[in-house]
């Protein structure tokens, strides 16, 4: 079997959906007579842990563990608001607290790309030793944090016959919170150049999305291709009906993403429709923001809302295939058009109609025309929405079935794209 070296940061125990990328290219890759090796940080600082997903890394897989110190053990004992700022959440309000202000000020500029910079050079030296040893021929590394793709960066200066895969699971200095990080000039010029040379200097950019694929060859990169996330889960086929119409969210809900003209449009329903408001149930799976709690007390939505809070990724499945319409939501920008949040692909398999908000002509709208798996709005169609919602809870009354596209949704199994993959390999 053909031997590539994967160069990560998040792995399992880490939570969230940064881990699920390469863990499941990771579990099929053996499949196609491919050799996984992974090299991950050992005792990293992750925001959240899941240790269910030790349970998919198969025992014969290699893994190294590079020892790496991090700043954020430090800011975690001055202020408990770091592990929100571990995981890329910036207060962008008008009421940051001074150590927010200067956290991300010191975080934008003097920790470039990222506070796990200081991982570069041991994991460097380590993946030298090993690709001579084991004569490697193809090294991936995955970011963010990006730092891991300057590892790949010196790397390819080394070895310049090895072939350098770089995955952006998200952009570099197009990511929408990278203007909130308070950027000096140099700051920001550092940025765009190291950028500019992971992009150029690797042999092939993987990009999640059509939007970001295109940006990166703007940028740069001389090879690019797209291969989204996915889903690795079946159907539920055995799915009974709700006692309620449910609506439901999984993930971290924060400000930026507040689909509020939807809690509107469901306040109007309750208000005005007896047989809606009896038989409405909204349902939030992870991590919500304060202010939009507020904002959903405030329109009389309480009594209505269930909050499960952060659960396993496998329990979220099973929340996800229980209910009747599946919530994404994206940033009111233009910017955001190439972002497509790993669960749209989970949404998808569970066969549960999809209701999407964001920015107009986005990769997500793409998608859910290509699937039939729902429909998208922006945050302009309150109308629209209100009349969709209420269209669903009619069908779920009456027993309906939405017609999917079937084919389409299969071409987003983990495997097949790992198939897709394995062509590049």
């Amino acid at each position: 079997m053909k031997k590539v070296l994967i160069i990560l940061y998040y792995f399992p125990p880490a939570g969230g959906p940064g881990v699920q990328r390469w863990l499941k290219f990771i579990k099929y890759l053996p499949k196609y007579n491919i050799c996984p090796v992974v090299i991950k940080p050992k005792n990293p600082s992750y925001p959240i842990i899941d240790d269910s997903l030790l349970k998919e890394v198969s025992p014969e897989l290699e893994i190294h563990e590079v020892p790496i110190w991090e700043p954020y053990s430090i800011a975690h004992k001055v202020n408990n608001q770091n592990k929100k700022y571990q995981a890329g959440q910036f207060d962008t309000s008008k009421n940051q607290s001074l150590f927010s202000k200067l956290s991300i000020f010191i975080r934008g500029n003097f920790f470039i790309p990222d506070a796990r910079k200081f991982w570069i050079n041991p994991c460097t030296k380590y993946a030298q030793n090993y690709i001579r040893k084991e004569n490697i021929k193809t090294v991936i590394t995955t970011g963010p944090p990006h730092s891991v793709h300057l590892i790949g960066l010196n790397l390819k200066k080394e070895f310049k016959d090895i072939n350098w895969i770089a995955d952006f699971r998200d952009p570099w200095t197009e990511i929408s919170y990278h203007k909130e990080l308070k950027l000096l000039p140099f700051a920001q010029k550092k940025h765009k150049n190291l950028e500019y040379k992971v992009l150029s200097s690797s042999d092939l950019v993987l990009a999640t999305s059509y939007t970001d694929a295109n940006r990166f060859r703007e940028l740069g990169a001389k090879n690019t291709i797209t291969i989204t996330n996915g889903f690795d889960s079946e159907f539920n086929s055995s799915k009974s009906k709700n006692a309620k119409f449910t609506i439901c969210y999984s993930g971290v809900l924060e400000q930026l993403r507040n689909p509020y003209p939807l809690w509107e449009s469901l306040s109007e329903l309750v208000r005005e429709n007896a047989d809606f408001r009896s038989n409405f149930k909204l349902k939030f799976v992870g991590k919500v923001d304060e202010k939009i709690k507020n904002e959903l007390t405030a329109l009389n939505l309480d009594s209505y809302i269930q909050y499960v809070g952060y659960v396993s990724h496998s329990k979220s499945i099973t929340e996800i295939e229980s209910a009747d319409l599946l919530l994404i939501t994206n940033f009111n920008d233009k910017t955001s058009k190439g972002i497509i949040p790993g669960k749209l692909f989970e949404y998808m398999a569970t066969h549960n109609t999809i209701i999407s908000i964001g920015t107009e002509d986005s990769d997500v709208q793409k998608i859910l025309n290509k699937t039939s798996a729902g429909q998208h709005f922006t945050y302009q169609d309150k109308d629209e929405i209100k009349n969709f919602v209420l269209n669903q809870f009619s069908k779920w009354k009456n027993d309906e079935q939405t017609v999917i596209n079937l084919d389409s949704i299969k071409e987003f199994h983990r495997e097949q794209l790992t198939q897709r993959l394995v062509e590049y390999l």
